[in-house]
């Protein structure tokens, strides 16, 4: 199969302020909106989307409506810090403030609305540790 796109879809109950969320905190603008369905892209960034989906709709299977729960979404970016800042003067709720991780990363982990969490990543260089479990 070649895939020619990827993005997670979040189940909710409030696409409304769910896609609102995104759209203020990360910079995603709608692509396509519908009282049941948001999907957001980011801007020059083709390749980056996001999709908001009332999990009560009818092009759900039964079995699996249900609003997303336990979801980490990461988002790379080059300036963690800055980004650190700029979330908090927003007002996001941090679930972990910034740190330095061993495998490679500095990050931080901001609430989303139902559930779902946000962690905004910059890649870093792994401590010797890991460094050898790095495959390529």
């Amino acid at each position: 199969m070649k895939i020619e796109s990827y993005y997670p879809v979040i189940g909710t109950e409030d696409v409304r302020s769910t896609s609102e969320f995104y759209q203020t905190m990360f910079g995603f603008v709608p692509a396509f909106k519908a009282d049941w369905y948001v999907h957001l892209a980011m801007p020059h960034q083709p390749g980056v989307n996001l999709a908001i989906l009332d999990y009560r709709h009818e092009s759900v299977p039964q079995c699996g409506r249900a609003p997303a729960r336990g979801v980490l979404l990461n988002f790379e970016t080059e300036d963690v810090d800055a980004e650190y800042r700029r979330l908090c003067d927003a007002g996001a709720v941090v679930l972990l403030p910034l740190r330095d991780e061993p495998w490679g990363q500095r990050h931080f982990i901001v609430q989303a609305p139902g559930g779902v969490m946000v962690d905004v990543i910059k890649v870093t260089e792994p401590s010797d540790e890991f460094q050898e479990q790095y495959l390529n």
